[in-house]
């Protein structure tokens, strides 16, 4: 049972026995509000046959069943905490958990993953689809199991009782379950029409602020709110027409069932005149079957929020399905060379992004990539990190396959300054820690001067300790990328891999950087990605990188004397100077 809610309901071990216990206690209170009729059936029983019979004298006194009422209070409140500590708190811990294990697995993923989802379908998994579990988990979904199992006690309890009422009573409940799972198959079809919808609408919203300034930049505010309004309207018709076909649905399971009601009359009535039963014991059917079908239709309620919930729960199963990356979790490599073999990548199955790549990175020495746009420099720093895997081939660290060794033991060695800087929203002494987390002030300090960033830092009101906005909106690209190659000296690793960094800096500042940056690359393992030539003078090694192949590779002097590409590139820019 453990393992087939586990399973059924994405939970965790802890989760899946919190919710056992939910179910428990949530089937003790459905039977404890039963008490009170019970409590009645017991009175009634006692003092009203004396009514129909004269000679008959109640068996117990007002006080007993004064005590009794008080004593079912008080096991009815008893029960109530108990169910309320096992269902609502606990599935809010459950919840909470399935947020962090969400946020674990994302931070285990390889980047790959992340290229081909957006921010809103992301941010919608983790916050909203866990808030609708979260609230169905605690309003709905135990009392499914709890309602199920009280209605089966109270049936088999009556059918002891009197079998020809409760048959009359009961038999149109399978019917109306029948008639409501037949429409299961069309309330899933809606439910995921509505899901698609949704979701389609957020990341039309994330879409409109991730480009507002070209949204503002080309005057196309009609069109995107037009789009907009579209979207919206698709959404709130397949609402409509979902509580529509559910309410229609729900509603042909209760008529079936008010046939119960009926039967159960009838069927009273002629074992009422034929003295099979008595007054009583008809009035009290009537009674149960006026109350008994609410809670059946509870369930069918219930039962459409788990249909709607399911289309949640296998969106949490492909994430926890998704492969991470894994591998040694101590790692020393003997040194920092970095080698390609036969390397061959591809974002997608029909994509090729390199194919065939084949070079060494060594210890001490730059090696710069370059090539036209696309042709998969970015890429190949990226695989060195094991930001991806390769799909073909290895790439070495120290005569290790990277692809054995854990992102995150991996990545100690690497400082990387890429083109996209990502800041957070918080100072810039911070964000340049985030390089050494036990850095002192004065080390952040220092490098921040290498880095030139003392030069915008001392105009910024708190100085270092200014918060910069959510990655850094407050500042320009420059100034950002600055911090980003502050962090980086911070780190001191051993490989440092640079993709355009000084490419935001204007060619006063970016002399100044690279002053920097010589302390940053001294005895390092350094790879380079750069499109001014003036950046990749001092390389010992240049990677021409064309169409995802090595087309060139060697010393940049020999290669310019070749006069292929990079000799190309080189004269390029030396007439444009």
């Amino acid at each position: 049972m453990l393992s087939f809610v586990m399973d059924r309901f994405a939970m965790t071990r802890k989760g899946a026995v919190d919710f056992l216990k939910a179910v428990a206690w949530t089937t003790l209170l459905n039977l404890s509000l039963m008490l009170p009729a019970v409590f009645i059936f017991l009175f009634l029983d006692d003092y009203l046959r004396g009514v129909f019979d004269p000679a008959s004298a109640p068996a117990h006194g007002l006080w007993y069943y004064v005590i009794l009422a008080l004593a079912f209070m008080a096991v009815m409140w008893l029960i109530a905490v108990f169910q309320y500590k096992s269902t609502y708190l606990a599935i809010y811990t459950e919840s909470a958990n399935r947020r962090l294990n969400l946020a674990e697995k994302l931070r285990i993923l390889p980047l790959a993953f992340f290229g081909e989802k957006n921010l809103s379908d992301l941010t919608a998994t983790i916050m909203n689809d866990t808030t609708d579990l979260e609230h169905t988990f605690s309003h709905a979904v135990p009392q499914v199991f709890a309602a199920t199992a009280s209605i089966l006690l109270m049936a088999i309890g009556l059918f002891f009782y009197n079998w020809q009422l409760s048959l009359a009573l009961f038999w149109v409940v399978p019917l109306a379950v029948f008639a409501f799972f037949l429409s299961k198959k069309f309330q899933m079809k809606n439910h995921r029409v509505i899901y698609d919808r949704k979701r389609d609408v957020s990341e039309h919203i994330q879409e409109g602020l991730d480009t507002i300034q070209e949204i503002k930049a080309y005057r196309l505010e009609h069109r995107y709110r037009d789009r907009l309004e579209n979207k919206l309207g698709r959404y709130e018709k397949s609402l409509i027409s979902g509580e529509l076909l559910n309410g229609m649905l729900l509603n042909v399971s209760v008529v079936l069932l008010k046939l119960g009601l009926a039967t159960v009359i009838i069927v009273g009535a002629r074992l009422l005149t034929a003295g099979t039963i008595d007054l009583f014991i008809f009035l009290i059917f009537l009674m149960i079957a006026s109350r008994i079908y609410e809670p059946v239709n509870e369930v069918f309620n219930s039962l459409a929020a788990l249909f709607y919930l399911d289309i949640r729960i296998r969106r949490m199963r492909e994430m926890e399905a998704l492969p991470v990356q894994q591998g040694l979790e101590e790692f020393s490599p003997a040194s920092f060379d970095i080698t390609f073999e036969h390397v061959d990548f591809s974002y997608e199955s029909d994509k090729q992004v390199l194919s065939d790549v084949n070079f060494t990175a060594r210890q001490g020495e730059i090696t710069a990539l370059v090539g036209p746009s696309g042709g998969g420099k970015t890429t190949s720093a990226k695989l060195a990190a094991r930001f991806w895997d390769a799909s073909c081939g290895r790439i070495l660290l120290g005569g290790e396959d990277i692809s054995g060794i854990d992102p995150e033991v991996l990545l100690k060695h690497y400082s990387v300054v890429f083109q996209d800087v990502v800041l957070f929203n918080a100072s810039v002494m911070e964000n340049i820690r985030l390089g050494r987390r036990d850095a002192s002030d004065e080390e952040v300090v220092k490098v921040a001067r290498l880095a030139r960033c003392d030069e915008f830092v001392s105009r910024l009101p708190e100085g270092y300790q200014t918060v910069i906005g959510e990655n850094g909106e407050t500042l320009s690209g420059g100034e950002r990328q600055r911090i980003s190659i502050a962090r980086a000296l911070l780190k001191d690793a051993p490989i440092v891999l640079l993709d355009e960094a000084t490419a935001s800096i204007d060619v006063e500042n970016e002399t100044l950087i690279q002053a920097g940056i010589s302390e940053l690359i001294r005895d390092k393992t350094v790879i380079i990605i750069a499109h001014r030539m003036r950046t990749v003078a001092n390389a010992d090694k240049v990677v021409v990188l064309h169409k995802g192949e090595v087309v060139e590779n060697g010393d940049p002097q020999k290669l310019i004397l070749e006069g292929g590409i990079f000799a190309g590139m080189v004269d390029r820019q030396m007439s444009m100077d």
